[in-house]
């Protein structure tokens, strides 16, 4: 297969050293950004495990001691699942549920936990043969009781086998996330992204701009914080650098389902979908996402401060026009399998022409008279990506 670790790091560029472990957290804008400490009041997304396809997981950092759950991961793909290769997937694992001791990340959803596995050493050599490939974390992670599962990984080409374990995982009622990618807007989009029932996150500014290295697609069905994020330098785990890229956004993506869905967690895969797409900022119609933007930016705290969201049909999928099922199929689990399928297609990218990029505006419901960061409230303000132009919006699924 050609997925797996091979373009891993790819989800994260542009690293400069940062202030030590004990600094970090005045650096963590997106925070305040996003209204934590408000919605912390409602849920920290205790009870919901996270499951993090990465370069592995250090469970000894300050602001995971604790967080991370091990003695859960199958022994099958248990290869090196606590050591962590570069510093990517801790730092994944920090941004989802960090608990800030020690000063350092204090992550989105502090209340979940974390089930780390490390996917295939990108340096090769016979090491190489006894980390997981992405299939098999996939399917390990879809056979466990984590409810979401967090890629920050990427290829550009497609595999079957790959998407079949998604498929799998899907049909189990997990929710996934993974990065589109960072190759621009004349770039193509990453896998898993573009696979079915995976939800392709794109990466926002301070300004709530979209990122110029976001890759601009069809597929994109979220967007989230991805430029000036705080995250390890490498694997020696003694400074942070400031990141950038559509991996911390995934996770930031994958932090606000867990608050979600701690909150209400007798609702399925679907209805958590579902709330965070109606609940996302945007100014443009829902039923034609954006190409830089989906949906909108993704926004947990509309979610839980509205104590009669309707969350809609638990066996129905939301995003059943991007995955090609029936609108009106009741479905179990999303698709309805059993088992691992042996083979399936590979996704095409439908392309698309254009889309919204960027909108700042006050949060009209924050309780206040403060200016919250706030991607596409009630009006749009600037629209460009890295200063080019946008044109109309269009629909940009699958036919």
């Amino acid at each position: 297969m050609c997925s797996a670790l091979g373009t891993l790091l790819i989800a994260s560029t542009g690293l400069a050293p940062g202030a030590a472990a004990q600094d970090i957290q005045p650096k963590q804008w997106y925070l305040k950004a996003m209204g934590a400490d408000e919605m912390w009041k409602y849920s920290t997304g205790k009870g919901v495990k996270v499951a993090v396809i990465d370069s592995g997981v250090n469970p000894a950092t300050s602001t995971l001691k604790g967080q991370v759950l091990v003695d859960e991961v199958q022994k099958s793909v248990s290869y090196q699942a606590t050591k962590d290769s570069d510093g990517h997937g801790t730092a994944m694992a920090e941004i989802i549920a960090g608990t800030g001791a020690g000063g350092g990340i204090k992550g989105l959803a502090p209340g979940a936990k974390i089930i780390p596995y490390h996917i295939q050493n990108i340096k090769g050599g016979p090491e190489e043969m006894k980390f997981a490939t992405s299939t098999e974390a996939i399917k390990a992670a879809a056979d466990s009781d984590v409810k979401i599962i967090s890629m920050s990984f990427g290829s550009p080409y497609p595999s079957s086998d790959e998407e079949d374990a998604i498929k799998y995982a899907a049909s189990k009622g997990k929710l996934m996330f993974a990065g589109i990618g960072n190759s621009g807007a004349k770039g193509k989009p990453d896998y898993p992204a573009v696979d079915p029932y995976v939800v392709g996150v794109s990466a926002l500014d301070r300004s709530g701009t979209v990122a110029k290295f976001s890759t601009k697609s069809g597929y994109v069905d979220f967007a989230a914080p991805g430029v000036g994020i705080p995250a390890w330098c490498d694997e020696t785990f003694t400074k942070y650098c400031d990141t950038q890229g559509t991996s911390p956004a995934t996770a930031l993506a994958s932090a606000s389902a867990a608050l979600v869905w701690s909150v209400h967690p007798d609702w399925t895969a679907n209805q958590v979908l579902r709330t965070l797409l109606d609940t996302a900022g945007r100014s443009w119609p829902k039923d034609k996402p954006s190409t830089y933007l989906g949906y909108g930016a993704i926004r947990p705290r509309r979610v839980l401060i509205n104590k009669d969201i309707n969350p809609g049909p638990a066996n129905r999928d939301p995003l059943y026009a991007e995955n090609g099922t029936d609108a009106d199929e009741d479905v179990t689990a999303t698709p309805s399998l059993s088992a691992a399928p042996s083979s399936g297609r590979p996704a095409k990218d439908s392309g698309s022409t254009s889309g919204a990029t960027s909108a700042a505006a006050k949060d009209s419901d924050s309780g206040s008279n403060t200016t919250t960061w706030v991607i596409i409230g009630a009006v749009a303000a600037v629209l460009v990506v890295g200063g080019a132009g946008f044109g109309v919006l269009r629909a940009r699924r699958n036919a």
